[in-house]
């Protein structure tokens, strides 16, 4: 914890987090004895986020970053103001293939920063370590950490159902539906819609597409953590539903350092280039559990939404940002998709762009188009005059 930053009411946040530990959304430590490297790269996320929510605060609060900021701010205030057919001309290039920049505005900072996410990665931490990580962030407000907190809880429950060898399959649906009343009802303002939620709320808000301009190798190894979450899922559960593929897990867990690379993001197999989802990455999950499939992956979104709003530059009053978006994903009723619109999002970028799949083969995109590309040229199909 960085005490130069550290706001008081996180003192709040790590008792309740202490309280929860207790209840039945706890680990229960069926991951950690079938999958422990699984369960140590969880523990490994949670504290990497946090750093990287801090590590991105920082960076932009640096004076030295000042000419790039205000450079950065102008780029994406006119891409905001862009037709959407500039913005797709733009985002191609001659083959038709969208252009991968690794190298952002900030430089050697986020090389750095790449460097010592990496180191956290890599290590091991406690179960108490990773569950104070989000509300030791100086970066996120008191409600934004204890949110995320409460849903690391859930996933974790989910992982341990499912990593559960003594169950049948119809048993550990049961167990899911437990876990999801606990969520919805021990701590319910803290809890993420069961509903699907707009891509729009994170394709087309005014912080869209932050953190990839700003500092596209943290983003890559964000998208590369959650895609194992999802990944890893996935290897479970059709190994279980489907014995041919017993035992699946180091495949994802070997592709998974491939995406990683070196410390600094070098790799020769691309990271995730668009946030995963549920239904591309695991849709053993969405088959299975399908609100919980809703669940995580609303929390992902929330996630990657708030990295947007960390890493947009110059932004006054950041923390009543912060608190309204999570508010917009923590809102029942609000922005909400269908559930077809959800699926065809989820699917739209295709699976290649997410991070391909958890055993599969997929050696190249089956798509030519971001996810944020198909919903402008989907866009102007439908506004175009008869």
């Amino acid at each position: 914890m960085k005490t130069s930053l550290f706001k008081p009411g996180k003192i709040v946040v790590t008792l309740l987090i202490g309280l929860f530990a207790g209840s039945s959304l706890a680990q229960s430590g069926s991951l950690r004895n079938e999958f422990p490297e699984l369960a140590n790269l969880f523990n490994a996320f949670d504290v990497t986020q946090a750093e990287l929510f801090d590590s991105i605060a920082e960076i932009n609060a640096n004076p030295a970053t000042q000419e790039a900021r205000n450079k950065l701010r102008m780029e994406l205030d006119m891409a905001a103001d862009m037709d959407m057919r500039d913005m797709m001309s733009m985002s191609h290039d001659d083959h038709g293939e969208m252009n991968m920049v690794m190298t952002g505005p900030y430089g050697e900072l986020e090389v750095q920063a790449r460097v010592q996410l990496y180191g956290l990665v890599r290590r091991q931490h406690s179960a108490a370590a990773a569950g104070e990580a989000f509300a030791n962030s100086a970066a996120l407000t008191v409600h934004s950490s204890r949110v995320l907190s409460y849903g690391r809880k859930f996933e974790n429950a989910i992982w341990d159902i499912f990593a559960n060898t003594s169950t049948t399959i119809y048993q550990k649906r049961m167990a899911v539906d437990e876990a999801i009343q606990s969520y919805l009802n021990e701590d319910p303002r803290h809890a993420v819609a069961t509903s699907p939620k707009s891509a729009d709320l994170y394709l087309s808000n005014p912080y869209a597409g932050s953190l990839k301009s700003a500092f596209p190798r943290l983003s890559g190894m964000m998208w590369a953590n959650q895609w194992l979450q999802l990944a890893s899922l996935e290897a479970v559960i059709i190994g279980q539903v489907d014995p041919q593929f017993a035992g699946s897990v180091p495949v994802t867990l070997e592709r998974y350092w491939n995406k990683i690379g070196s410390d600094a993001g070098m790799t020769m197999f691309p990271p995730p280039s668009e946030m995963p989802s549920a239904p591309a990455i695991s849709p053993q999950l969405y088959s299975q559990a399908p609100q919980a499939a809703i669940i995580i992956d609303n929390l992902n979104m929330l996630e990657a939404a708030l990295t947007d709003v960390i890493a947009y530059p110059n932004l006054e009053d950041r923390d009543t940002v912060i608190d309204a978006v999570v508010e917009q994903y923590t809102a029942d009723e609000m922005y909400i998709a269908d559930t077809m619109d959800y699926l065809l999002n989820a699917l739209r970028g295709g699976i290649f762009n997410q991070g391909g799949p958890a055993i599969g083969e997929l050696g190249r995109s089956e798509r030519n188009r971001s996810r944020a590309a198909m919903d402008m040229q989907h866009t102007m199909i439908m506004s175009s005059p008869n």
